[in-house]
Parts: structure tokens; sequence; C-alpha cells
């Protein structure tokens, strides 16, 4: 039985993960945005291990919800799962980043950083990383004109890299990027072509799995088969160069 944190698991792949892990047997913490999201998870809640409540898109929330998940003891894994897709505008968080920014890569980072380490992290991305620019000198795009799609890509790459960093600085640890595909999520639209029960079946395979395939580090996953990234996700320069950009917008090392 393993104890796995899993962001964003009010809805989506966040909640049919945690609902797959819950019924295998295994102790999961939830975590909801608000209060009132937290209340729509009465159903799954009574077999969770808690649930903890924090805005990834504010810096002082993602922190004290690290201190949350810390108050629960050391889990086994956690899954990077919450995200935002395709923000009309660059909308600001209470420290003035691009929301988008904030929730898909900063607040992983922060939480990376902050709680205390697991054995497994696997850290939700999508396909579209590979249509990313890599130039990193203004990925909070407050010099750029707002591109909902780049800024989405952008970020996508960036959590990537952030994953195969922390695989490469941390040896211990057994670190994976994942694409769930498009799948029809509340974030991915009921038109979406993927399946949605393979979409959150790789993240919950490599939380917990102890199959030779599964207990690898540094890969990038779609389906529960290694693909290939973007060349810039596993290029280590590229690498540090994000890690000090993140660093540097948070205030928080990393290593």
């Amino acid at each position: 039985m393993a104890r796995i944190f899993i962001t964003g698991s009010t809805d989506g792949l966040g909640l049919a993960t945690a609902r797959t892990l819950i019924n295998d047997g295994h102790q999961v913490l939830l975590h909801a945005r608000s209060t009132e999201r937290a209340a729509t998870l009465d159903q799954v809640a009574p077999e969770a291990a808690g649930i903890v409540i924090g805005d990834l898109s504010s810096a002082a929330e993602t922190r004290n919800l690290a201190e949350q998940v810390n108050a629960h003891g050391l889990m086994d894994a956690i899954v990077h799962n919450a995200g935002v897709y395709l923000s009309p505008g660059r909308v600001a968080t209470p420290e003035g980043h691009s929301r988008t920014l904030a929730v898909n890569v900063l607040a992983p980072y922060i939480l990376t950083a902050l709680i205390e380490r697991p054995g497994r992290l696997i850290y939700v991305s999508s396909g579209m990383h590979r249509g990313a620019g890599n130039n990193l000198r203004d990925i909070d795009w407050t010099e750029r004109r707002w591109n909902a799609s780049a800024a989405y890509s952008e970020s996508k790459l960036h959590v990537s890299a952030l994953s195969a960093a922390v695989a490469r600085h941390w040896p211990t640890v057994l670190s994976n990027s994942v694409d769930p595909g498009w799948v029809p999520t509340r974030m991915g639209g009921a038109s979406a072509p993927d399946d949605l029960a393979m979409g959150h079946d790789t993240q919950g395979w490599l939380a917990v799995s102890n199959d030779g395939a599964a207990l690898v580090s540094g890969k990038y996953w779609h389906h529960r088969r290694q693909r290939n990234p973007a060349p810039e996700v596993t290029d280590n320069d590229f690498q540090d160069r994000l890690i000090d950009k993140l660093a540097e917008l948070t205030g928080i090392p990393l290593f």
C-alpha cells in the first residue's frame, strides 16, 4: 500500500487517478483549490487519506499547501496533475505572474522544493510541449503579446524539463513526465478524441507499480510507453537555465 498525493484531484484526470488508486487499496491525499471545491469530493473523501486545500495560482497558498502535505507525513509518490489550459488573456496571480505559468510550472516547482522528498514524482505534461519555443527570457509573458496556446505549450515544456532535471539531480527519486493525451475532461472538452481511461492510467502506474518497466526515471511517457520529448527536455543546459529562472521567480532554490 502506497501513500500518494495528487494535485488537482477534484475532477478530471486527477480525480480519476485518485479513484483508481483508492480502489486498489492505496492511501490517497486529495487536493482542492478551495473549500467549495473540496465539498464536491463528498463521495470519494471518506475513503481518502485526507484533503488539503490551496489555490496553486497563489505562491503563498502553494507554500501553505506544502506544509499541509508535510503534516500528513511522508508520501511515497506525488502526482503533479493540476493545470490550466487556454487562458483567453494573461490573468495575473497575486504575485503578478501569469496564471498559466503559476499553476502549470511554478506550483509544481514550489511543491517539489518544499514537500518532503517522496520516492516517486510524476508530472503531467502534454504533447503540445513539442511546439513550444525554447527562449526562457520572457516565460512570464510580461513583454510578449499574449498567446494562449503558446503559453500553455511552453508551460508543458517547462514542467517536462523540470521532471527531467529532478531525475538528474535526485538519483534516489523516480521522476517522470506523462502526456495523458487529449481526453474528454472539463479541460479537454467533450469532443476530445483520446481515451479517458488511458489518460490517467500511466500516472497511477508510475506512482505505485513495481513492474521493472515503471521503475525508471527521467522519462517521458504516453499510455505506458516511453516517448521522445522535445530535445530541450533532456538538454542539461536548458534544464539548468530553467531551474535558475524558476528559483529567481519563486525565491526558492531547488538544488
